[in-house]
């Protein structure tokens, strides 16, 4: 270990406006132990008629006196800075002949925000000679009021330090990424925080005058869930460097020279994540802050990993040096996150990323988990005012009473349907037994020819011809070798997705759903019902299905080459060449324009992104996961009106606002996909910095102003015609237009992109230079007749000046277009 612990601050770089540091009950200036004074209170304004006395024993240190009140009594502390402040309060339970304060039971509000309601120091302080409550206040005027309240007759309530320290600019961050992902959720100014945990991963406990905002940062062993799953890290303090947008303030130095890493576990694949739990207060949310700085790489972007809170993900294969460039470079990020009522506890995971050829560990360096005040103004989660207490009993008694209908109403029902099974069992035995199909046609929507047929609670329309078949449980069992965890090629929002080979040698792979996903049954009806009706080159083929011992399964063709994130970013995989990347944003294009103008009816795909985009072993690409999608709106309609459904960093803005859904949603999705086709990173990395976390938004930023090029991939570099490129960014801003209405037809996304893979192949192969537009053009005035006139590729070339070999390629899909 190379830390060394030694009296006296590290720090004396911070200067705040307000630091008040008062020792209650004591009649001198006093200097704490980190090397701080701390001036008797006598001179602060107490409120009129209090009752206080002073209890002395050896007053040698803050925890030696105490002030003591008999009735209500407050404290007004006047700052000069307006804003958030530190607000430390000391207790220690000093013996004193008159009063046991270990029995006292007391409320503590601080400008109206109750920050305990029945204060105990037995019950808080766990064994503990002296407690340390901390809290960020933020003050909207020139004072602080502490008011203490005895809550009986026979009880006081006492007090031994106080700290009022205002707050460095920026310290805490005015909205935040929620966990589960969604848009960033706004913090009040008005909230109140309190410190619940500050850990210093993988070192010792590191003492205030360590810190340059005197904070504790207290060992993390004890909220390891497997000790055995990490070993300690460290490196010299010295070495640890802040980079731009990371202060000293909001770590110090010994925090990021430490980490808890994955330990070796003497196996062959390390799959396994460190965990740490921590009890917390439920129905509150929590400011959760994660440190992190790669002192155990010897070269950037070799240590990937993801990042889980409350087993959802937060960060997926996070680099720490993309975000600062450099090792050992301090790094922080923030997130938020909702305690339910049912639970009581956050679990916080760091472990190896998906990716199978990346070097399996992962580490954290410091965390922090601050509560957030309610409604109504209360940090007090466990013993609540008599008012609130009142409203909670009246609601138990309510839901005792449901519980105890709903259980005699069950019985009841449970009679009836014993007796009606046994009736039907009776009745049955009479019918002869038909024999059982080895195999039914999937349900679909398409076709004249139609019968009715029942998939558990749902019935379709089933056609003459038929797309799949209902596949034995036992069949798929078989296929993936009891589904083997060295099969999985992918995880996703409904589950597991094997690698099989069923009995007749067909290459499949196998979505399992499951039970614990946000995705369920309806999903999995909706994906059958979608691709049952479609067949297109660039849709995933659904083989079959599996309804069988309450399995939701799904059985695709094998995509050999998975997602298309696979090829972009954090599997090591070789990058693609632009030509690829075009020709494979061709294919999606080509299925998503099927999806809305192809079919009988429009369906939106809702949930465009690289993960379901898939590869054949060929790279052509196929549009998959079809669990999301809905009908689209009819011809008299502009919009379907619905619950927003998606992924975060995906979703188009219009449709989250105002839960209309159109063709153009898919439409502002694949512009995000055609950003992170041509950056290689993801559509959202919380550790970039704020301006970069949203690849839309900071790709629009370089592409306004006509600099696309210097955020594409740089294998890239020296290959890419600029022509194609201009096409492409163009294409693309077209696409993440605020409104629907801006935003071009996958139709005219399809035209551009061919057109940009014209440039491209013109500039290789050497031949007359394309002039490249600088919008995404409108289509000559004959394809807009093509809905009427059915013109072939030669008469629409003479038509617009192009040659008939670029015109086929190009308009390949705008021919002779099918429904609407």
């Amino acid at each position: 270990m190379y830390l060394s612990l030694c009296v006296g601050s590290a720090y004396t770089g911070f200067t705040p406006i307000d630091n008040l540091l008062f020792n209650c009950g004591g009649n001198k200036t006093l200097k704490h132990d980190d090397g701080r004074a701390f001036v008797p209170d006598s001179n602060l304004g107490l409120s009129p008629n209090s009752h206080f006395l002073v209890t002395k024993h050896h007053p040698s240190n803050l925890y030696s006196t105490a002030r003591v009140f008999k009735k209500t009594s407050s404290y007004t502390i006047t700052t000069k800075h307006i804003g958030r402040h530190w607000l430390r309060l000391h207790f220690s339970a000093v013996n004193n002949p008159h009063y046991n304060l270990k029995s006292s039971v007391f409320s503590i509000v601080a400008n109206a925000i109750t920050l305990s309601h029945e204060f105990s120091f037995l019950k808080s302080a766990n064994g503990k000679s002296s407690l340390l409550k901390e809290y960020v206040i933020n003050l909207r005027s020139h004072s602080l009021t502490l008011t203490l309240s005895p809550l009986s007759n026979h009880s006081v309530a006492f007090i031994n330090g106080i700290e009022l320290i205002s707050l460095p600019d920026k310290q805490f961050p005015s909205s935040v990424v929620p966990i589960p992902l969604g848009p960033e959720i706004g913090i009040p100014t008005h909230a109140a925080l309190e410190t619940v945990y500050r850990l210093n991963m993988g070192g010792p406990l590191l003492p205030a005058n360590y810190d340059p905002l005197w904070r504790t940062w207290v060992s993390d062993h004890a909220f390891l869930l497997n000790p055995g799953s990490a070993r300690n890290v460290s490196v010299n303090p010295s070495t640890v460097k802040y980079p731009a947008g990371v202060s000293v303030n909001i770590a110090p130095n010994m925090v990021y020279a430490t980490a808890q890493e994955m330990a070796d576990a003497n196996v062959g694949d390390q799959r396994f994540n460190i965990s740490w739990s921590f009890k917390v207060d439920s129905s509150f949310s929590y400011l959760i802050r994660m440190h992190f700085c790669d002192i155990v790489s010897i070269a950037l972007n070799n240590l990937i990993f993801n990042v889980y809170i409350n087993n959802q993900s937060a960060i997926n294969s996070f680099d720490i040096s993309s975000g600062t460039n450099q090792l050992s470079a301090a790094y922080y990020v923030d997130f938020i996150s909702n305690v339910s009522s049912s639970s009581d506890s956050i679990l916080v995971q760091v472990g190896p990323p998906n990716q199978r050829n990346v070097p399996p560990n992962a580490i954290l360096n410091g965390l922090e988990i601050m509560k957030l005040s309610g409604s109504d103004n209360s940090l007090d989660g466990i013993l609540r005012p008599q008012h609130m207490r009142s409203k909670t009993r009246k609601k138990k008694r309510m839901i005792a009473l449901v519980v105890v209908f709903s259980l005699v109403g069950s019985s009841i029902l449970m009679l009836i349907i014993a007796g009606l099974c046994r009736y039907f069992r009776r009745q049955e035995k009479k019918k002869p037994k038909e024999p059982i199909p080895e195999w039914q046609p999937l349900p679909t929507h398409a076709g004249n020819s139609e019968t009715k047929v029942s998939m558990g609670s749902f019935s379709s329309v089933v056609p003459s011809q038929n797309f799949g078949r209902v596949l034995a449980f036992s069949e798929i069992r078989d296929a993936t070798n009891n589904f083997d965890e060295s099969l999985v090629i992918g995880v996703g929002g409904f589950g597991k997705v094997y690698k099989g080979v069923l009995e007749n040698g067909a290459l499949v792979a196998v979505k399992r759903g499951n039970s614990r996903s946000q995705q369920g049954l309806v999903e999995f009806k909706t994906e059958i019902e979608m691709l049952s009706k479609l067949r297109h080159r660039h849709l995933v083929s659904l083989i079959g299905y599996c309804e069988e011992l309450n399995e939701m399964i799904l059985v695709y063709e094998c995509m050999a080459g998975g997602p298309l994130r696979r090829h972009l970013y954090g599997s090591g995989s070789s990058p693609l060449s632009w030509k690829q990347r075009l020709d494979i944003c061709i294919g999606a294009a080509k299925g998503l324009h099927y999806l809305h103008t192809g079919a009988a009816e429009s369906i939106i795909h809702r949930d465009v992104k690289t993960t379901n985009i898939l590869l054949d072993d060929s790279y052509t690409a196929k549009v998959a996961d079809f669990g999301l999608s809905k009908l689209g709106p009819t011809l008299d309609q502009t919009h379907v009106s619905t619950a927003v459904k998606g992924s975060f960093g995906y979703l188009d803005p219009e449709y989250f606002r105002r839960q209309q859904l159109s063709e153009k949603s898919d439409v502002y999705s694949f512009g995000v996909v055609l950003m992170e086709v041509l950056c290689a990173r993801p559509a959202i990395n919380p550790s970039l910095p704020r301006e970069q976390v949203n690849i839309a938004e900071w790709a629009m930023h370089w592409q306004r102003k006509g600099r696309l090029e210097k955020i594409v991939d740089p294998h890239l570099i020296g290959s890419l015609n600029l022509d194609s490129l201009r096409k492409f960014g163009e294409t693309a801003e077209k696409c993440l237009a605020e409104h629907g209405v801006d935003r071009p037809t996958m139709g005219d996304v399809l035209w551009n992109l061919e057109y940009a893979l014209q440039l491209q192949e013109a500039s290789t192969l050497s031949v007359a230079k394309v002039d490249s537009a600088n919008s995404i053009p409108d289509l000559p005035e004959c394809i807009s007749r093509m809905q009427s006139v059915d013109l072939d590729s030669e008469e629409i070339a003479s038509e617009s000046g192009l040659n008939a070999a670029t015109t086929s390629a190009v308009f390949s899909q705008l021919m002779r277009p099918k429904g609407r």
